[in-house]
């Protein structure tokens, strides 16, 4: 949304230093990198039939230096793919899919109305709240990557727990911390796991166990912080670290009018469910169910049955993907027609279906397109031949190294990076490339490097002034940026820390 300015005058004539955007970063990298191709020497590694690359095969080859069109043409074959890269269609398709999934269920307010039912129903219970509404944040970030959507909340939270005797700090961190954390721990979120994924050529399926160990760690460690502050503060108010503006929050938030009156319909239940289900299928269709046993044929088999069927598997489709077999294709299908059984199931009228539908995918329309641009990143170094070199200087530098110590440093070095590029997506775009075959010479598996890229991401998304959601939400609550830092301090901490020791660990398996 573009707002007017304000007449210049002579102070405002000097601007503040403004963070470009995450599309301008990315272009510059571009450029950069292109540059580069007429420093770098080029070279290739020997590939097997599956198109991996073997270790110490790598040998010099002709330079291809990157020229102006190459800079131009970039973002295009970013998306479209080209004989060197693959193009990032396939997952832009899918998060503008999510996203007009995600604005029909949002036109149904069930999710709105849903936490609303939640508050009102935990009313005089408020502090078991915490771990209950953190868990649900916690989710929907780790499923479909949950942060700006929480905006709406914080002023339903913000005056139900500083009413009963905590404080706005309280409210903004059961959602924000919780969302964030989900995030962190992110099992099939398509922003971040599935663009990462899409990248190394995996299925999202692939580490779903582990990442959903660890999102239960994390999440465990949020909501006893969050709960034993808000006991501290229960008994002694002025130890809120907001205490000083608590006359001004008293005055300054009331309960919503009709905030207690909320009620969910039958349909937005039935809407609930099929959300929830939808993300359930996606899981379930992602795991690769006969990678972790041979005798695990139920789907593959129930598949083969219906489809031999006369007519009804002609009706279903003879070319039916079993569940465990599913990849970006199939999961973009599933979102498409939930959102078409949704829209029968609400009794939603077609055009209000396809205006939420089109307005949802406009909303996530910058996301889709930032993947293709940081996917141009990947084309200028494999055009311009200098991947490979960058993963042989990385192969010599690897020699030595535990699997440990390589995970944990690939989890330090996305923290910054995380700031320099917030978008998760065009994170995974522009670095996985790069990182994921660095992991294969250290003997850490992909799957691994994605979840150090995550947890990097949603560590550095909990504080950064980069995010419009963390900013957001403290000037909702009125709340310093410098009193969240003082506040998070040590439970960023033991995130990094536990994150940290479970990647080393995770690494050696």
């Amino acid at each position: 949304m573009r707002t007017m300015e304000a007449p210049k005058t002579k102070a405002t004539s000097k601007r503040r230093f403004k963070m470009p955007s995450a599309f301008t970063i990315l272009f510059f990298i571009i450029v950069l990198v292109a540059i580069l191709t007429w420093v770098i020497p080029a070279g290739q590694y020997a590939t097997d039939k599956a198109g991996n690359i073997i270790a110490h095969t790598y040998k010099s080859v002709t330079a291809n230096p990157q020229g102006i069109w190459d800079v131009m043409m970039a973002p295009v074959y970013g998306m479209v793919g080209n004989d060197a890269t693959e193009g990032a269609i396939s997952i832009s398709l899918f998060i503008l899919v999510i996203g007009g999934f995600l604005g029909v269920v949002n036109r149904t307010r069930a999710l709105d109305d849903g936490i609303g039912a939640v508050v009102k129903r935990f009313k005089g219970k408020e502090k078991a709240l915490i771990p209950v509404l953190m868990t649900l944040f916690a989710l929907g970030g780790t499923t479909y990557g949950m942060a700006e959507e929480t905006i709406a909340f914080y002023p339903l939270l913000i005056p139900v727990m500083i009413g009963v005797g905590f404080d706005s700090l309280v409210a903004v961190a059961i959602v924000l911390v919780g969302s964030q954390v989900g995030c962190l721990a992110s099992t099939v979120n398509p922003f971040a796991t599935g663009v990462a994924s899409q990248t190394l050529n995996l299925s999202m399926g692939v580490g779903l166990f582990p990442r959903l160990i660890l999102w239960v760690l994390t999440l465990a460690i949020s909501i006893w912080y969050v709960y034993r502050y808000a006991s501290k503060i229960e008994k002694d108010p002025s130890r809120s670290l907001v205490y000083s503006q608590r006359t001004e929050d008293l005055q300054r938030f009331s309960v919503p009018a009709g905030a207690a009156d909320v009620k969910m319909t039958g349909r937005q239940k039935a809407v609930i469910w099929l959300f929830g289900l939808t993300f359930l299928m996606m899981i379930v269709g992602l795991v690769p169910w006969q990678s972790i046993s041979s005798k695990w044929t139920f789907f593959e088999s129930t598949t083969k049955w219906l489809t031999s069927i006369p007519v009804l598997g002609n009706l279903l489709g003879s070319d039916m993907v079993p569940m465990g077999d599913w990849y970006f294709g199939e999961i973009t299908m599933l979102f498409l027609f939930m959102s078409i059984v949704i829209m029968f199931v609400y009794h939603m009228k077609e055009n209000d279906y396809i205006d939420a539908f089109i307005k949802g995918m406009s909303e996530f329309m910058s996301v889709a397109i930032i993947v293709a641009v940081a996917r141009g990143i990947q084309v200028i170094m494999n055009d311009g031949l200098i991947t490979d070199t960058v993963l042989h200087w990385g192969e010599m530098g690897l020699k030595g190294l535990s699997e440990s110590v390589f995970i944990v440093i690939t989890y330090i070095f996305y923290i910054p990076m995380s700031f320099l590029i917030p978008s998760t997506s065009g994170l995974a775009s522009a670095t996985m490339g790069i990182i994921g075959p660095m992991g294969k010479f250290a003997g850490v598996d992909g799957s691994v490097v994605i979840t150090a890229y995550q947890a990097a991401s949603g560590w550095v998304n909990l504080i950064t002034p980069t995010s419009g959601v963390v900013m957001g939400a403290l000037a909702i609550a009125h709340v310093n940026i410098s009193v969240w830092w003082k506040w998070i301090a040590k439970l960023m901490i033991y995130l990094f820390i536990v994150t940290a020791v479970f990647l080393g660990i995770l690494a050696l398996f």
